[in-house]
């Protein structure tokens, strides 16, 4: 141990100033501190970048496919090389953040991916290189799709490192009874991410033009890393976590710190279970990120300047369902319900408020669309909320990174299946209907699965595992 942690270590081992009497077990009061509500507030902004990276193709897809020529298989298979590459690097991403830690991860990650944000702005410069390479194998691409290609695929390596890494974070910083809520809120960046995409990069595109609207969103990461590295720190190594905070953090029974590998996990239903929730799920919230831009502008002839107000509203309805799915489990828990029981119920509201949206597609008016659409976000975040901490509730803590890892997998093979089935159906019919019946019945079906194969959500036992 270095003489910095053995220091800290010992700051924690007694009382420190102004940090007060150690609370009873279980119960937080104003002594007890609020450090792990500013790291929290870390994992919210980074949520926040992450969406509004990702985000920034899919208000320029009318202004890209104007520029380029690009057929709507043409942008089906750039948002499906972005999920390709999700799905490898969500698998990555987890054993990355159990391996390295946290702090060092998601540092990478983010990295990672703010260069490939910047570097759409460039991808029609190394687009005919990446062409004659795919032509190599077959895959015939003009050059500008080639080059977005490129950049979708780096984005989504390290955009993967995002949510491993937070719900390790929360895992790490949270006691079992806060960490819905903590997700819920880390959660609503993305929603926030989501609300400033559409009012940023329309005024970036017709001040500048899309080039700058790539490089402006692009640079927030180095913001943020610039305050991610000198605040994080694991809390019983951090210097400003009181001795009161910590015993909070820490009233949950110890759990073992020994690498799991995936050969230990695979054989468990718990696993699964979330598999299937991601795999249903993840695709649905996709499908409205990538393409409910391109259904207004379609389906009610909104122009670029035009998306802005519909989309605003439809992410502050998400970012409420967000923090409201968390607070219903986490409220359910704190009045003496069963984990199962509130873990359950919030996301069974959760996927009924998602039906309604089959109606969408034949809506007599654009705010009456928007209406439906912004119930359903709200409705998938709140969901994601208690899917995410499923991982948490199900699995020890070593093992958190690698279990929303191969979720994180299995919900971006969904994404590539939902990227490809709406290309299809634009093509073949130029309607939304048949994409959002696929988003009305898949919660409650994914539901139905996780509760046959969990029915009482028993944790996985340490000795199962080793």
């Amino acid at each position: 141990m270095s003489e910095t942690s053995t220091t800290t270590a010992s700051r924690h081992a007694t009382a420190r100033p102004g940090g007060g009497a150690t609370p009873t077990p279980g119960e937080a009061t104003p002594r007890t501190g609020r450090w792990r509500w500013i790291i929290c507030g870390l994992l919210f902004f980074a949520a926040t970048i992450n969406y509004i990276d990702r985000g920034v193709i899919g208000i320029l897809k009318p202004t890209l496919q104007a520029e380029f020529g690009w057929s709507e298989m043409d942008y089906a298979d750039i948002v499906f090389a972005f999920q390709l590459a999700y799905a490898i690097g969500f698998v990555l991403a987890g054993r990355m953040m159990d391996r390295l830690g946290t702090k060092r991860g998601f540092a990478i990650a983010l990295l990672v991916w703010t260069i490939a944000a910047i570097a759409h702005a460039e991808a029609t410069v190394f687009g005919p290189g990446v062409a004659a390479v795919l032509a190599m194998f077959g895959l015939t691409y003009s050059a500008s799709v080639s080059g977005f290609m490129l950049a979708r695929v780096v984005l989504g390596l390290g955009e993967a490192g995002n949510f491993p890494a937070s719900i390790k974070a929360v895992a790490e910083w949270f006691p079992k009874r806060e960490r819905a809520l903590a997700t819920g809120i880390f959660n609503s960046g993305t929603n926030v991410g989501a609300l400033i995409t559409p009012l940023a990069v329309p005024w970036i595109t017709v001040t500048w033009g899309w080039y700058w609207a790539f490089v402006a969103t692009g640079l927030l990461g180095f913001v943020w890393l610039a305050l991610w590295w000198p605040l994080y720190e694991r809390p019983e190594r951090h210097p400003r976590v009181t001795a009161a905070e910590l015993a909070y953090i820490q009233q949950d029974p110890p759990e073992p710190t020994t690498p799991i590998s995936w050969r230990r996990l695979l054989p468990h239903r718990q696993l699964w279970a979330f598999l299937v929730g991601k795999f249903m799920t993840d695709p649905i919230w996709w499908l409205y990120l990538f393409w409910v831009p391109d259904f207004l502008s379609r389906t009610f002839g909104l122009a670029i300047t035009g998306l802005a107000l519909p989309i605003v509203v439809i992410y502050q309805v998400a970012s409420v369902g967000s923090i409201g799915g968390g607070w219903l489990s986490s409220a359910l828990i704190k009045r003496g319900v069963s984990v199962n029981v509130s873990r359950k119920a919030a996301m069974l509201v959760c996927a009924l408020a998602v039906v309604p949206i089959v109606l969408a597609a034949n809506a007599s008016n654009v705010w009456i669309a928007v209406g439906l659409v912004a119930l359903a976000t709200a409705a998938h975040q709140g969901w994601s909320a208690n899917i995410f901490t499923l991982a948490s509730d199900l699995f020890p803590k070593k093992a958190v990174g690698s279990v929303v890892g191969l979720g994180g997998m299995a919900g971006a093979l969904g994404g590539m299946l939902i990227a490809k089935i709406t290309g299809y159906v634009l093509e073949a019919s130029g309607s939304y209907t048949a994409v959002f019946l696929i988003a009305g019945s898949a919660y409650l079906v994914a539901l139905a699965i996780i509760h046959l194969l969990v029915p009482r959500l028993e944790p996985v036992g340490a000795a199962d595992l080793t």
